[in-house]
């Protein structure tokens, strides 16, 4: 089965069209080898693939005839991506939590002190 089609069969993409482009930009590793959208994939083959800046490592167990329920999806591989992975994941949303959404304009009076505050606080340690 193409690659293509197997990560789209264990629903981590949700469109082949989005699984071909992943691979032409270089995003699929099978054997830690850059591969393209046609590479065919086998049983006890290593994936890694980048996704959501999260790096997954899976091994192929079986190929699956069609699209699989999300149930069945571990008869068809087992993910070995590092807890790790996820955590640094976690901490991006918080990152992205502080800062003001584009277009809400100048910092407040309130969020103003609040820099000064903390410069402050780094100047006295």
């Amino acid at each position: 089965m193409r690659i293509d089609k197997y990560l789209w069969c264990v629903r981590y993409f949700k469109t082949r069209n989005i699984a071909t482009t992943a691979c032409k930009k270089g995003h699929i590793k099978v054997n830690n080898q850059v591969v393209k959208p046609s590479r065919e994939v086998y049983p006890t083959d290593k994936i890694e693939l980048r996704k959501n800046q999260i790096n997954y490592t899976l091994t192929v167990l079986d190929i699956p005839p069609n699209r699989v329920g999300a149930k069945l999806v571990d008869i068809y591989r087992v993910d070995t991506t590092p807890k790790s992975a996820f955590e640094s994941q976690e901490l991006l949303k918080f990152a992205k939590d502080y800062y003001r959404k584009k277009g809400t304009g100048r910092p407040t009076k309130k969020d103003r002190r609040d820099i000064d505050n903390v410069y402050r606080e780094n100047e006295e340690e």
